[in-house]
């Protein structure tokens, strides 16, 4: 079976164990979710990516 890298996202530090070797904290698996037509959740993310463009001034 092939092992998946994963990264702690308190350190930024990518291994390939359940756990971060330095905090000890529980990582994630850094791949973006699978592509889909019938995106559920696509109007959520536009929105989100607005909010944050008029707060920064850009849109």
């Amino acid at each position: 079976m092939a092992e998946h890298i994963r990264k702690c996202m308190d350190d930024q530090r990518y291994t390939i164990e359940k756990n971060c070797p330095v905090c000890r904290k529980e990582v994630i698996l850094p791949r973006p979710p699978k592509f889909s037509l019938q995106d559920k959740y696509a109007h959520l993310r536009r929105e989100s990516k607005k909010k944050e463009l008029q707060e920064k001034g850009l849109f």
